[in-house]
């Protein structure tokens, strides 16, 4: 901003909008992700006793979960590869915009046309996947497929925590429901599919 070499005037307000994408590019996108993977394990108590029993006998009494646990984490690895094929938070992501003449399943693609990739159908895809319907953390058994987005390097990290330090109970009478809300991303012009109804959990202190 001090040296004005980019060609254009740079003031303090690019800076901040800069700043702000930058923060909300991570946090939108790692909440919406943390919430659909509370849900699938609401839905799923069997799975959320498994991946705990993981954590706190990964952990044990530090009190906390430490980044360097993580990669001993596998049942939570798996949890978290498969909440995002199954509910990926932008499914359609941003649009690229093609610099070259290109042909795709006999489309032509000409300089200057945006394409969109729709991850999400891909993912939900018979033909890539067994029952894609289905939430099946057994998918990803000694599997290779990595489905980590640029967005999403804490969710593991900040998801483990809330499963060591409180068990999760439904509120008395209340079901768990994975209905589907489009809406537009906080930070950019792009599509973010969030839980339509909020999920509603009770948080019980661990004390193990």
């Amino acid at each position: 901003m001090r040296d004005q070499t980019s060609g254009f005037p740079i003031t303090i307000d690019h800076v901040k909008s800069l700043l702000m994408d930058v923060i909300f590019s991570g946090l939108s996108t790692s909440a919406v992700g943390m919430v659909w993977a509370m849900t699938e394990l609401a839905r799923h108590p069997n799975m959320m006793n498994k991946v705990q029993e993981e954590i706190r006998a990964i952990v044990g009494k530090k009190g906390k979960v430490e980044e360097s646990d993580l990669k001993q984490l596998c049942y939570l690895d798996m949890v978290f590869k498969e909440t995002l094929r199954l509910h990926p938070p932008e499914p359609l992501g941003a649009a690229r915009k093609c610099i070259k003449p290109s042909k795709v399943n006999g489309y032509d693609i000409l300089p200057g046309m945006r394409v969109v990739v729709n991850a999400g159908g891909i993912r939900r895809s018979p033909e890539y996947w067994d029952n894609p319907d289905e939430f099946r953390l057994e998918r990803f058994e000694d599997s290779e497929i990595n489905l980590k987005g640029q967005h999403f390097e804490f969710l593991p990290f900040g998801l483990a925590n809330l499963l060591y330090c409180f068990n999760w109970e439904l509120p008395s009478g209340m079901k768990v429901d994975i209905d589907e809300k489009i809406g537009f991303a906080i930070h950019k012009a792009g599509l973010a599919v969030h839980k339509k109804s909020p999920l509603l959990l009770v948080p019980v202190e661990y004390n193990g």
